[in-house]
C-alpha cells in the first residue's frame, strides 16, 4: 500500500511517482489499484469504511496487487490531476469514492482508455467506467423505524450534506419509516453543503436540538453530531460505520457500509480479464448495508420492528417506498399499492410530506 498526500502530489507528482516506482517492496508484476478519498481515512465514517474496503483487497489478493490512495481530495477540478497521476503511475483500476468526483472521473477516463474506473454513487458510465452504490435508504428505513417508536417529541432531526438524490432518498426513507410507526412524526432537515466538516456538523446538530428534536440522524461523515447528542442526553445514529465508541449512550445503532466484497470482486475481474462496465446497487440482501449492534437503550418493541424491516428487505417482502406517498406540498406522488422503481429512487429530487427545512 502506498499513501500519497494531496499536498505532496500537487507539489511534485513526478517525485511521488519516482518514489513509488523505486520502492523495493513493490514487485514489478503487481497490479496497481488506486483510490481517491473525499476525507481523511480517520474520519471513522464514510472514508474510513471505504479504506477498510481497500485494505480488504490487499488482504484477499496479497502479492497480486498494490493499492495506492490519496485522501482529502476536493470534489472540484483539483481532483483531475490527482486522477491523472494515479493513471500515470500505472494504476489499472481506480476507485473514485464520492458523488462529486463523477465528471472528473469521466473526463480522465476518456484520456486513459486502457485504465478501468469505478465511481461511487454516480450515474455516468463509459466503456471503462463502472458505477456502484449502496442502498443506504434501506438502512435509513431501519433508523426511521426506531426513531418513530422511541421519540418522545415526534420531532426528529436529519443532518444532511447536499441535496443530491442519495441524500434526498435517505431523508425520505427515514421520514416515511418514522411516520409508519407514528403518523405525527415530523423531520426537521438541515443541509450543511459539506460531507465532512465537524464544526458545521456540531453547529447544525445544536440547531436541530433547539428545534425540539430528541433523535438526530446524520448523512455527514464525522462522529461530531453524536458527541453533541451524548452531552445533551439525546439519541442519534452513526453514519457509514459503528461510532458507538464516541457516544456510548447516544449511539442507538448505525448504518455500516461494507465495501470490501465489491472491491475484491472488481479487482478479481480486472486480474482475470472479465471486467466490464456495470452499474451495481446493493443493499441488505447482498450485505453491502449492515446495521450495527443495537444500544441497550433501544426498546424491545423498536428492536422487533427494526429487525422486521431488515428481514423484509432481505427477502423482498418490504419496501418503504410503497404508496400512497405524498410530497411536501401534499401532491400524491405514488399511488396506493404502487412501489417506486429503483430507477426513480436513484434520481429522486423531492421530499415527502412531513419533512421540514430547518435551515
Amino acid at each position: 500500500m502506498t499513501k500519497i498526500s494531496r499536498r505532496n502530489l500537487m507539489k511534485g507528482a513526478g517525485l511521488a511517482t519516482l518514489a513509488t516506482l523505486a520502492s523495493p517492496a513493490l514487485a514489478a508484476d503487481k497490479v496497481k489499484i488506486g483510490f481517491i478519498f473525499l476525507g481523511p481515512i480517520g474520519d471513522y465514517g464514510w472514508t474510513w469504511a471505504h479504506n477498510k474496503g481497500r485494505m480488504a483487497v490487499e488482504s484477499e489478493l496479497g502479492d497480486q496487487v498494490e493499492t495506492i490512495y490519496v485522501e482529502n481530495v476536493a470534489e472540484d477540478a483539483s481532483a483531475i490531476p490527482v486522477l491523472r497521476d494515479l493513471a500515470q503511475q500505472g494504476c489499472k483500476l481506480i476507485f473514485t469514492t464520492s458523488y462529486g468526483f463523477m465528471d472528473q472521473t469521466i473526463q480522465v477516463a476518456g484520456e486513459f482508455p486502457d485504465v478501468k474506473f469505478e465511481h461511487c454513487t454516480g450515474y455516468k458510465r463509459a466503456d471503462n467506467v463502472s458505477t456502484y452504490n449502496s442502498k443506504f435508504h434501506e438502512g435509513r428505513a431501519v433508523l426511521g423505524t426506531i426513531s418513530g417508536i422511541m421519540s418522545k417529541t415526534a420531532t426528529l432531526g436529519y443532518l444532511g450534506s447536499y441535496k443530491v438524490p442519495e441524500v434526498v432518498l435517505g431523508v425520505n426513507a427515514f421520514a416515511l419509516s418514522a411516520q409508519k410507526q407514528n403518523p405525527k412524526a415530523v423531520v426537521k432537515l438541515v443541509m450543511i453543503d459539506s460531507w465532512f466538516d465537524p464544526p458545521k456538523e456540531a453547529a447544525a446538530t445544536e440547531t436541530l436540538i433547539n428545534l425540539g428534536c430528541d433523535i438526530v440522524t446524520t448523512h455527514t461523515d464525522s462522529p461530531g453530531p453524536l458527541q453533541i447528542l451524548e452531552q445533551k442526553g439525546l439519541y442519534g445514529f452513526g453514519q457509514g460505520a459503528d461510532m458507538s465508541t464516541f457516544a456510548p449512550n447516544a449511539h442507538l445503532t448505525a448504518i455500516e457500509d461494507i465495501w470490501g466484497p465489491y472491491y475484491i470482486s472488481r479487482a478479481k475481474a480486472l486480474l482475470d480479464g472479465s471486467w466490464k462496465s456495470t452499474d451495481t446497487w446493493d443493499g441488505f440482501k447482498e450485505g453491502t448495508v449492515v446495521i450495527a449492534p443495537y444500544n441497550k437503550a433501544v426498546t424491545p418493541e423498536a428492536v422487533a420492528a427494526a429487525d422486521k424491516v431488515q428481514a423484509g428487505y432481505k427477502d423482498g417482502s418490504f419496501n418503504i417506498f410503497t404508496g400512497p406517498i405524498y410530497d411536501q406540498d401534499g401532491k400524491l406522488r405514488v399511488k396506493e399499492g404502487e412501489v417506486m422503481k429503483d430507477a426513480d429512487l436513484a434520481v429522486i429530487d423531492w421530499f415527502v410530506k412531513g419533512v421540514e427545512s430547518a435551515s
